[in-house]
């Protein structure tokens, strides 16, 4: 079964490519950055990739956008990814992307080697391999997504100027409106989004930070 592994720990690409190699995998490229990993994808057309989403040059989603592209031309290539965080928005794709294997694996969660060998297998063969940490944060994000979509116009428009920095005051007199109604609004949002009695610093600051990630 012929691997590409593409990782930019050197250490870390090294034992993987050792650890694959000693249980009967053809590692045909190991390397280290996203040009690189599409070269390998495409010159090699391997029966599964074992990807980091963030690589050099950029460290951000390098590895996403190589196997992206080089899935144009190989719409069933299998990947698992194998990352220190959960990229939201590429763990949803491979959910929602139904051609060929997938899977996506903490590192700082493999904790049998007989596991992640166990899953290059599983996903070059076609399946699917999810780390539950990964499922519970997709489906954590997903309720906060909804409890947003349960907010008012009104209620929309308070969060907003909360997350321009404004006090209830200010709120007031942008909307024109009184300092108890934005009490009373912020109230509302607190609760629609879950958001505990904790202190009223706090949960504007987790409203913002929600307002702002979805």
């Amino acid at each position: 079964m012929r691997v590409v592994i593409a990782e930019d720990l050197a250490l870390l690409r090294e034992g993987i490519t050792q650890l694959l190699t000693l249980n009967e995998f053809d590692v045909v490229a190991a390397v280290e950055d996203g040009p690189s990993l599409l070269t390998a994808l495409l010159d090699h057309r391997p029966d599964v990739a074992v990807v980091d989403v963030r690589l050099p040059p950029t460290f951000t989603d390098e590895g996403l956008h190589a196997v992206t592209r080089a899935r144009r031309e190989l719409p069933d290539l299998p990947v698992l990814v194998l990352s220190q965080h959960v990229e939201h928005l590429y763990a949803r794709e491979l959910l929602t992307d139904h051609r060929g294997g997938i899977g996506y694996l903490l590192k700082d969660r493999v904790f049998e080697v007989s596991e992640f060998v166990d899953a290059v297998r599983q996903v070059a063969d076609g399946g699917t391999v999810m780390d539950t940490s990964v499922i519970s944060q997709l489906l954590h994000r997903n309720s906060a997504r909804e409890s947003m979509r349960s907010l008012t116009a009104r209620e929309r428009e308070v969060l907003g100027l909360m997350a321009e920095g404004r006090s209830n005051a200010a709120v007031a007199r942008q909307l024109c409106i009184t300092e108890k109604s934005v009490s009373k609004h912020t109230n509302n949002i607190f609760g629609k989004l879950g958001l505990a009695q904790s202190g009223d610093d706090n949960r504007r600051v987790l409203a913002v930070l929600a307002h702002l990630n979805l």
